[in-house]
């Protein structure tokens, strides 16, 4: 994943969740180690499709658990900072 693309997801959870940058790590559990609740999840997810123009299911979004998780399915989606709407 790009440097930017991986920098962009980071600060977008940050934003999103009210935390510092530099709690947002791979291993970082957005539940238990960021303190979002479901809501937060619902909004980050609607967030993250807006900013890469891609689709998140909710059979999908129920698999990220960890940033490291988001950045994988990101990747595997192929989806870019160039992809708008």
């Amino acid at each position: 994943m790009s440097n930017g693309l991986d920098s962009k997801v980071r600060d977008l959870i940050a934003e999103q969740l009210g935390v510092a940058a530099e709690q947002v790590t791979l291993d970082a559990n957005l539940v238990s180690d960021l303190g979002a609740d479901s809501l937060d999840v619902v909004e980050f997810i609607l967030a993250l499709e807006d900013a890469l123009n891609i689709e998140i299911d909710d059979e999908e979004a129920q698999k990220l658990f960890t940033v490291g998780d988001v950045l994988a399915f990101i990747e595997e989606k192929g989806a870019s900072l160039n992809k708008r709407r």
